[in-house]
């Protein structure tokens, strides 16, 4: 690639700024939409961390909690990442300034984060084809080892990947208005400011969508497929429904995660609508990660479990400190 263009764009970054819109057009529901992401955030975020947190402690951590602590680790950066510079866009009347590398930075690690769950969630149905369709070797070859290495290669190619995909757009010329009609840089919205207008400008982010969203679809389709010949195969309609319902978080998860990345980012550039992205963008900036914690603490019983324990021990400490205090006072 030309890095000419892009040396010269970072070389003014100091005085390059961007404008993010966000919801200026809303003037007299600033406040009403400022308490309402910030709640939505401060619950994500608790429960994400509450998730996290709970594995972690956890002496003995299966694959899929494994996969499920990565999964809100990447959340809660997910949610760092946007949802603090979109509360700023609604404090200003006019939006929040970005600086051009600010930017860049941001648009990065949101796709690369986008893209690590994306991998993630295809590690994931692999772990639920081996344990349905092969559950004698299912300790054998889902092994600690092997999440370890699937969970870096995850990250790691995501990351890769995103920087190829941010260095392409931010190496373009910006002869445009400087104003950005979204409440974060997102990829759409920042190359509707490029100068140039023909079908390359289109390619870094189809080669991007083809290797961070459609790849892993297609692992996650062909082991569903896999998995729904293998639960045909069982006679018992009471063994189906207990091997499908361990699939059930995962299915929603997927189809919340793939149903809006695709709405917005597999689409020609002359589809594009500010107004429409923006109202998807809240859903899996701010809804999507905010259903995870709710989707895998109702379905998961190895989570609920975790976090019953959780409670019986911070009881258990709360009962064993306040007997010490009593006896302390009788004393």
């Amino acid at each position: 690639p030309n890095f000419g263009i892009l040396m010269d764009n970072v070389s003014t970054g100091a005085t390059m700024e961007f404008l993010l819109l966000g919801f200026s057009e809303l003037l007299r529901l600033r406040v009403l939409l400022f308490l309402i992401f910030l709640i939505v955030h401060l619950v994500t975020l608790a429960g994400n961390m509450m998730i996290f947190m709970a594995v972690i402690m956890e002496p003995s951590r299966p694959p899929m909690l494994f996969f499920l602590c990565q999964l809100s680790a990447i959340e809660l950066c997910y949610t760092l990442v946007i949802v603090p510079k979109a509360l700023l866009s609604l404090v200003g009347a006019e939006g929040s300034t970005i600086s051009f590398v600010g930017c860049a930075v941001q648009m990065h690690f949101f796709v690369a984060l986008g893209g690590a769950e994306c991998f993630l969630l295809a590690a994931m149905s692999y772990d639920r084809y081996v344990a349905i369709c092969q559950p004698l070797r299912y300790a054998a070859l889902m092994s600690e080892g092997l999440c370890l290495r699937l969970g870096l290669l995850c990250g790691l190619a995501a990351f890769a990947l995103a920087l190829g995909l941010t260095v392409a757009v931010f190496r373009l010329p910006f002869c445009r208005s400087r104003r950005i009609n979204h409440f974060f840089c997102d990829v759409p919205a920042v190359l509707h400011l490029a100068c140039t207008q023909n079908y390359t400008l289109e390619l870094p982010l189809l080669a991007a969508c083809v290797l961070l969203l459609l790849l892993p679809f297609l692992l996650i389709l062909a082991s569903y497929l896999c998995i729904a010949v293998a639960l045909l195969g069982i006679a018992s309609s009471v063994g189906r429904g207990k091997a499908f319902s361990t699939c059930i978080s995962h299915l929603a998860i997927t189809l919340l995660h793939y149903g809006c990345a695709t709405f917005i980012y597999i689409r020609p550039k002359s589809s594009y609508s500010p107004a429409r992205d923006k109202v998807v963008s809240l859903v899996y900036t701010n809804i999507t990660p905010l259903m995870y914690p709710l989707v895998y603490s109702l379905r998961n019983k190895e989570i609920r479990g975790i976090l019953r324990r959780m409670l019986r021990r911070k009881k258990i400490a709360q009962v064993y400190g306040d007997t010490i205090r009593v006896v302390r006072w009788v004393r």
